[in-house]
This record gives C-alpha cells, structure tokens and sequence, in this order.
C-alpha cells in the first residue's frame, strides 16, 4: 500500500499540527465512535490491534470522508494486487491506479485484517506484544504498507491523541454497533450515510429530508416495520427533517440522571416528542405522569421522565 498525496493532504488539513502535535479533531472522534467496536470485533478473531485499525482508518479514508471512502467503501487504501472483486481507479503513486472497492464498510475492515494475516511479509508483526502499537505502527511501515516515510509517526499520533491504545485490552465490544454501523450500507456516491448516536441503552440516528422509515432500514439493515414499530409510529408516517429515529424498542424511562427531574413543557412540544428526546416509551411517559393520551400538555406543565 502507499499514501496517496491527497490522503496526506487531507489529513493535515483535517487534524491539523502545532509544534507540540496533531489538533483534536470532531470529525476523527466521530469516525472512532462510529467504527472502534469494528475495530475491536476484528482484533478478537485476527489478532491486530484495534488501535492499529483504527488508526490506519482514520489516516487512510480522512475519517471515512476521502472519495474512496465515500464511494468504494475503501477505508484502508488497499490496491487490486490480487484482487478478483469490484475495482475503482484513482491516481496514486501513479496515475490511474487500481483500488478494491466494497459493498459496504464492514467488507472494507474484514479484508483489511485478511490482508494483514494472509501475507507474509506482514508474519512478523502477530509476533509483537499486542498492545505495543507503536511496535506495530513501525512495523507496517518497514514491511512496506506505506511509501510515507512518516507513516509510523502519523499513527502512533493519532492513536495517542485520541487515546486509541484503550481498545487494545478491551474484553468486550458493542455487537450491534459492529454490525449496524458499517454492515449493508451501500455506500452513496457524493452522499453520506446517517450516523448512529447510542443514547439512553439504545441508538438512534437524526432524519434527514427525503428519510422514510424504508429508506433508513435498507440502510442500516434492519427491518423499516420494526423501526416504524420502536417509534411508535405507523411505517408509511413521514418523517421530519431533525427528529432522532431510534434503532431498538425504547425504554420506560429516562437515564438515571433524570431521577426526580421534571421536564418543563416548552412551545410546540407533544407529548410523543418529549418522549423521543428522552428514549423512553410514550405510554411509559403517560404512566408516569397518570396523564390519559387525550390530555393536551400545555406549555409550563412538568412531566417526570424516570
């Protein structure tokens, strides 16, 4: 593999340097929220670090944002070399070079790990004590991943600025993550897929113009009547611009922090609002408060939520 100049390009811009290091970055923050438990579900079965992969995903695809990302699912670089599947091409090292592109990100992060176990040239890395990232992270580099003579520098970097090494001794992992955040989402050429938010023991993502509860369960891979039913709404309900849609059957009550809190009913609130902002069922919100679901809230009133 070999970095391309845009890559590195793109990450300067996008974390940007001082002279003590890189800058935090929201964007490579989201990115590790949406994909660490991919990277450690890959660690648990192939043995690479998952802040190796995190890492390399991040510097490869700019945070998932760079074209081969968003349009070949390629979060890795990785070149045709022996490669029977889909292929996309983008000046590289060379003009008009070869990739792998991927029906979806999990693909992407799969054939990564086969990569790395599957060659030789790579043996002598599963011989490094795994949560020695930069051993790791030079290592890659002297088996020739990347031409980038600061390729190494470049990944400890960004795994010690967002503290990417904790994942290294993670014993478990979040599985529906793993899976619905990078699994049977075809990626959207010049779009960008819905983020998914976990919040109050479960997740959610926030609608966009033109969503339908169709649109986001062929999205997400999940079944759009069973997130139409989680709602509470009808499948054919249309959907608004901003709302949270959330991804598994809510709670009866909100985050324990809410205990004793009472929220304070602001204009144009419903009752089925209230709810989605806090993740709880509306029934459960009408029980708490021994309301019927033909009381009209009115603006000022105060509602428990846990």
């Amino acid at each position: 593999m070999k970095k391309t100049l845009v890559s590195a390009m793109f990450f300067i811009i996008a974390l940007g340097c001082n002279a003590q290091g890189f800058k935090w970055n929201s964007a490579y923050q989201t990115y590790i929220d949406q994909y660490k438990d991919l990277a450690i579900e890959q660690m648990k079965r192939y043995k690479i670090p998952a802040s190796i992969t995190l890492a390399q995903g991040l510097f490869e695809s700019g945070a998932g944002r760079s074209r081969l990302a968003t349009q070949s699912n390629n979060h890795f670089g990785i070149k045709c070399h022996g490669w029977g599947g889909r292929k996309v091409y983008h000046d590289d090292d060379a003009d008009n070079e070869c990739f792998r592109a991927y029906d979806n990100v999990y693909d992407s992060y799969e054939d990564h790990s086969r990569f790395l176990t599957g060659q030789s040239r790579y043996a002598r890395l599963f011989r490094y004590d795994p949560t020695d990232y930069k051993r790791w992270a030079r290592g890659l580099k002297e088996c020739g991943y990347a031409t980038n003579p600061r390729y190494a520098d470049k990944l400890i970097g960004i795994i010690e600025l967002y503290g990417l090494y904790k994942f290294d001794t993670a014993s478990k992992y979040d599985k529906f993550i793993a899976k619905h955040s990078s699994q049977d989402r075809p990626a959207k050429p010049g779009g960008k897929l819905h983020l998914i938010y976990i919040y109050n023991d479960n997740y959610y993502i926030v609608a966009r113009l033109g969503d339908t509860f169709k649109s986001i369960g062929k999205e997400i891979g999940i079944s759009y009547r069973k997130i139409a039913k989680y709602n509470e709404r009808d499948k054919n309900d249309p959907i608004v611009p901003g709302e949270r849609i959330y991804l598994k059957k809510k709670r009866t009550k909100a985050e324990r922090k809410y205990k004793g809190y009472r929220h304070t009913v602001k204009q144009s609130e419903s009752m089925y609002s209230i709810a989605q902002t806090y993740g709880i069922r509306l029934k459960s919100l009408y029980k708490k408060n021994d309301l019927s679901p033909e009381y009209n809230i009115r603006v000022g009133d105060r509602l428990r939520v846990y």
